[in-house]
């Protein structure tokens, strides 16, 4: 089998560090392409980074897409602070575009979004239907795709939250979260388990699922 020619999208929020350390180490992996607005190391000879000042249309259409197997999209800000308005075009928005620069330089490709639990376009809590209707601009590109539903991540493989409060939060509740994930299997999973999720749905030859809930992405740890 040929190596795997990725793009990972969102390598510096605390999700997509797991993603690129776990996608990095793999051997059937020979190139990991990072496209971030963010300056980030390059760790090794097997990654490039691709820098953009954001996600317009115009940025990513002056980017060399070709040759990519798939792309792993874990972009996307918390939504905090956010209006309704904000949250969906940082989360709707920049996805469906990215997907569509993706899909038209290779549309035999594959993409993997990390989603969120619960997930419904018909939601009536925001951020989950924004995401619900995030996933369903991603079908709309035609591309071949999973949207993985995790819950609440642990980061397990030294990740460091952009956000100071966040890095605190996981620093203080370590213990708390360890225990709370072994009680709640279902709600719970952590970054390691959403990379090797990503990593295997990069590597099949066979069908994939459109979608995958959190308790099958916690799995991958046990």
């Amino acid at each position: 089998m040929m190596g795997k020619r990725i793009l990972l999208v969102g390598a510096t929020g605390l999700v997509g560090q797991g993603v690129l350390e776990v996608v990095r180490r793999a051997p059937e992996v020979t190139q990991l392409t990072a496209l971030v607005r963010r300056p980030l190391a390059v760790a090794d000879n097997k990654m490039r980074v691709l820098q953009v000042t954001d996600f317009s249309a115009a940025s990513l259409a002056g980017l060399d897409l070709r040759g990519l197997d798939a792309c792993l999209y874990c972009a996307g800000p918390l939504p905090l602070g956010m209006s309704e308005a904000a949250y969906r075009e940082a989360t709707v928005g920049v996805l469906a575009r990215v997907a569509k620069a993706y899909a038209a330089s290779n549309p035999a490709g594959y993409l993997a979004y990390v989603s969120g639990l619960g997930a419904d376009p018909h939601s009536r809590l925001m951020p989950t239907r924004v995401k619900g209707e995030a996933e369903q601009a991603l079908r709309q590109t035609g591309i071949a795709h999973t949207s993985l539903r995790p819950g609440v991540v642990r980061p397990v493989l030294g990740e460091q939250s952009p956000h100071a409060w966040r890095r605190w939060a996981y620093w203080l509740g370590t213990p708390m979260l360890a225990l709370a994930a072994v009680a709640l299997p279902s709600v719970f999973t952590t970054t390691q388990a959403i990379g090797g999720c990503m990593l295997r749905l990069c590597l099949a030859s066979g069908p994939r699922p459109e979608v995958l809930e959190n308790a099958r992405i916690a799995a991958a740890d046990a």
